[in-house]
């Protein structure tokens, strides 16, 4: 997550919908309400693009009034997606027939106090059995809602707070991998003055299946978004500093240690031009290509680090998250929830 929200604050009850979507209900995640406003554009930088997202595809604003949108994730039974808004410590559900309703609140600070600037959840994920993983700024840890994502509460098991005695700073994004293994980052963006800094580093870190820690990286000034290819042999962690825009690309051995790292693309120059937004999160397709936040809404990435095009959402873009199939991306744009039709 980026400090580049606005301070509005807006309940469930008074947010602007984009549209209001057809009352049919999904039979399928390709059954689509033809009726949200559109925005933006597309850059296509390469025709690999055009393998990956169709020429007529729009972007959609399926709703706004958030805060700042983080964290999208897709709930195939369900058929729905739940969001954060971080600083409204919220988790949002959206439906194409219900559109938005909350999810969980609170959802990344259970204390007292009511001054902190980033207190919910950010990153989310499902692990191996399908519990809801979630990076929660506030309590400072990644934690387990230990209720069914059927009857969701805000009831948390915390799967790792602490880093050689230490708290972490406030964990970002977190990805899972085949084996249970927990990769995640930890910047500060969700520390104020009185709630101190622990750890001297703003780390990369990895959880085996056993619950040991370990630092994979402790030189990147602001890491963020993380992801794994489908290989799992590679990580890729994106840097949300100013000075440092950039995308890494980690090398991993059969143990999940990193043997070798080299950047990605660096996006530097693109920063404080036009286009809103930094390095964040982002997720890998099933060809391996990146679609990552950054500059102008969403890069689109090729494994070896070709800028294919940007979808430009017109927003600083936060997350983005794709449904089941990878057929549609659903992107975090500030205050507003986006999609778009890809290439499955």
């Amino acid at each position: 997550m980026m400090k580049t929200y606005s301070a509005l604050c807006i309940a469930v009850s008074t947010m602007v919908m984009a549209c209001t979507p057809s009352p049919k209900s999904e039979d399928s995640e390709s059954t689509r309400s033809p009726s949200f406003e559109t925005t933006g554009s597309i850059e296509r930088l390469s025709p690999e693009l055009d393998l990956l997202i169709p020429v007529e595809a729009k972007i959609e604003v399926l709703a706004s009034g958030f805060t700042w949108s983080e964290g999208p994730l897709w709930l195939k039974d369900q058929h729905a997606l739940i969001f954060s808004d971080v600083p409204e410590n919220t988790v949002y559900k959206w439906t194409e027939q219900d559109s938005i309703s909350i999810y969980l609140k609170p959802s990344g600070y259970d204390g007292d106090r009511t001054d902190k600037h980033e207190p919910g959840a950010n990153g989310l994920a499902l692990d191996n059995e399908g519990n809801l993983i979630l990076c929660q700024h506030g309590n400072r840890q990644l934690a387990k809602m230990v209720t069914t994502l059927n009857t969701p509460k805000s009831a948390f098991q915390p799967v790792t707070s602490t880093f050689n005695g230490k708290r972490y700073n406030s964990p970002n994004d977190v990805v899972i991998s085949s084996d249970g293994a927990y990769y995640f980052t930890d910047p500060p963006y969700g520390l104020d003055e009185w709630d101190e800094k622990e750890l001297e580093h703003n780390g990369v870190y990895r959880m085996g299946p056993d619950g040991q820690v370990s630092l994979l990286i402790d030189s990147l000034t602001r890491p963020n978004g993380i992801a794994l290819s489908p290989d799992e042999k590679t990580l890729y962690v994106a840097v949300s500093d100013p000075k440092m825009a950039k995308y890494y690309a980690y090398d991993l051995d059969s143990k999940g240690s990193i043997t070798d790292g080299r950047v990605l693309l660096d996006v530097t120059d693109m920063v404080g031009s036009e286009r809103k937004g930094l390095p964040d999160g982002l997720k890998v397709d099933k060809s391996g290509n990146l679609f990552a936040t950054g500059p102008g809404g969403v890069l689109v990435i090729s494994p070896e680090g070709k800028h294919l095009g940007t979808i430009l959402t017109g927003q600083a873009t936060a997350n983005c998250g794709f449904n089941a199939d990878k057929s549609i991306l659903y992107m975090t744009a500030h205050s507003h929830l986006m999609r778009i039709t890809l290439k499955p």
